[in-house]
């Protein structure tokens, strides 16, 4: 006869005082959760038409990727388009100052961390958002941008990237969204996708979607035929260019 091995559950081994403790926290999360995406609904959902720009935090001033970001940021912020950063230093700070300096909506979506991340002075005061949750901060980067600017970067720059093309890939994402890759030769160094297409794990039309520019001109022309591609409501920039 086959003895059945009774393993107690969580809830008999914790006492009573512990298990409602816990019940507590994740309530209390889950509400800090909805707090912060209602929060941010209120600040962020009329923003429109905009363009999210990510990139590295570690890159100066005197970096090209620096002077070139604040480029892309003002000739957008010319178009009509409000500027999205994370809000920190180095290509983010180069976003928000591009569109600062021309006079147009500059963005802020920050993140609490331990390190490299502080608010830079470029940011529009009533255009600052500071998340709590990396996934929320996430969202809104995509919710409300009509294209999608990557610039080198690391680890969290890497990690929005795949994000991106994931929700894009699965249908998550919507169609009209164009994700742009910035600096050919950073990312042909850091990323090789053709040989994923070669092992089968994406499909050549997976690898398609990332277009690459080289210059402000280049970068700013693949955007305005991606917007008149899939028809978004992008009347500003289209009739100013």
């Amino acid at each position: 006869m086959n003895k059945r091995k009774v393993i107690p559950s969580l809830r008999s081994l914790a006492d009573q005082e512990r298990a409602t403790a816990k019940k507590a926290r994740a309530s209390w999360q889950m509400f800090t959760i909805m707090a912060e995406f209602i929060e941010a609904t209120e600040y962020l959902s009329e923003i429109r038409p905009a363009i999210s720009i990510y990139g590295s935090a570690r890159l100066k001033p005197e970096s090209p990727y620096y002077q070139l970001t604040i480029e892309i940021a003002q000739k957008f912020s010319d178009a009509g388009f409000a500027v999205i950063s994370g809000g920190g230093p180095g290509i983010m700070e180069a976003a928000n100052r591009g569109a600062y300096e021309a006079g147009g909506k500059s963005i802020g979506l920050s993140i609490e961390l331990p390190h490299e991340q502080f608010a830079n002075p470029y940011i529009s005061p009533e255009l600052s958002f500071n998340f709590h949750y990396f996934f929320m901060r996430k969202l809104w980067f995509a919710q409300i941008a009509k294209a999608l600017i990557v610039f080198p970067g690391g680890f969290g720059t890497l990690d929005e990237l795949w994000e991106m093309m994931t929700l894009s890939q699965t249908g998550k994402m919507p169609k009209h969204t164009l994700i742009l890759i910035y600096g050919r030769k950073y990312w042909n160094e850091v990323l090789n996708l053709k040989n994923m297409v070669r092992w089968g794990t994406i499909s050549q039309a997976d690898f398609d979607n990332l277009q690459y520019a080289d210059s402000v001109d280049e970068a700013f022309d693949k955007i305005r035929r991606g917007l008149e591609r899939y028809h978004m409501e992008a009347e500003p920039f289209l009739q100013a260019y």
